[in-house]
């Protein structure tokens, strides 16, 4: 995730228009979505053995418990994240097995995680980085990875992503990818656009795709390209304040005014009891976060909450209940 953080300003937008194909519809008709970024960092003297300590945690990954969580709060999508800067994923790739064994799980735990979303009615995004430009130099030779021409690296990393996109099919509904920012190594400017698409819909034809270029942080909510059909949307916090505790205060960030900007629809993505920077969490109280998503909403804007995951696939109480009673608010079961 971008580092970046910053009060944010508020900022309103007019409204640009529905897309043709709205394939992100459905974010707009539902109450709300959980993020977790189950990102493991495997110890080890030797690749063999950051290999075995890699697949040990994620065959220790509860699945019944964490699912239960997830319904337990309420949430009607998930995005759950394959593997990010670490160079190690939780789901074999054909693709990266054959040039870089050792990198993915032998568990498929996204297969395991789309088929039991499937079974609960909760729809599935999975999260990847869109660039490797901090994972070791075994990645960066297997997808070509280089700063002076990145057109070898788009076409191997996009056969990656698509072998995922096959194999899962219609069990995967969408993709959150980051790191789309504009920097040196990989300007979000030489992406290729129709590639990146193509083959992230690969299987599935209907997913949806986003970018993140971290620029909600710095109140720029302009979409990286008008072919994705939703924003990425990552908002650090609410207002200036690690534990907020104004309960008269409302919220000090972009409220957009209308479900499109630029044809691309509405979404924030907003950490609670969690940062994406590190450090103590964000901790809202029902009355503020409560408001903030009502306002959202009201306009006809998505809102996933990024929760934090321990290894074993456990949210903690506090997180899993405050999103729980935001279910409750909305109308929900949970």
């Amino acid at each position: 995730m971008a580092a970046t953080a910053g009060l944010l300003l508020t900022l309103t937008v007019g409204q640009a228009g529905q897309p043709a194909a709205d394939r992100a519809a459905w974010l707009g008709q539902r109450s709300f979505g959980v993020m977790v970024h189950y990102l493991i960092t495997p110890l080890g003297e030797s690749a063999q053995d950051r290999a075995r300590a890699f697949n040990a945690t994620v065959d220790g990954f509860d699945l019944v418990g964490f699912m239960d969580q997830l319904q337990a709060s309420g949430a009607d999508w998930l995005i759950f994240t394959i593997g990010q800067n670490t160079g190690y994923y939780c789901s074999p790739n054909a693709y990266l097995d054959e040039r870089a064994p050792g990198h993915t799980s032998e568990r498929d735990l996204l297969l395991e995680i789309a088929r039991a979303c499937r079974e609960r009615g909760i729809r599935l995004i999975a999260y990847l980085p869109s660039e490797v430009a901090a994972q070791s130099e075994e990645i960066h030779e297997a997808f070509a990875w280089n700063p002076a021409d990145q057109t070898e690296f788009q076409d191997r990393y996009t056969r990656f992503v698509a072998e995922y996109g096959e194999r899962l099919g219609d069990l995967m509904d969408g993709w959150w990818f980051d790191g789309c920012y504009t920097w040196d190594v990989f300007p979000n400017s030489t992406y290729d656009w129709e590639l990146w698409f193509g083959r992230a819909r690969a299987g599935n034809p209907a997913r949806i795709v986003c970018f993140n270029d971290g620029a909600f942080c710095i109140g720029n909510i302009q979409p990286v390209t008008p072919l994705e059909d939703y924003h990425a949307g990552e908002v650090h916090f609410l207002w200036d304040g690690r534990i907020a505790i104004d309960h008269e205060r409302p919220p000090e960030t972009w409220m957009p005014t209308g479900p499109f900007i630029d044809g691309v629809r509405t979404h924030a993505l907003l950490p609670i009891h969690s940062t994406f920077e590190g450090g103590r969490p964000y901790i809202y109280s029902d009355w503020q976060l409560f408001r903030w998503v009502d306002d959202f909403r009201a306009v006809g804007g998505a809102v996933t909450l990024n929760l934090p995951i321990d290894a074993r696939g456990h949210v903690p109480d506090e997180a899993l209940d405050q999103a729980a009673r935001l279910a409750v608010h909305l109308g929900g079961d949970a």
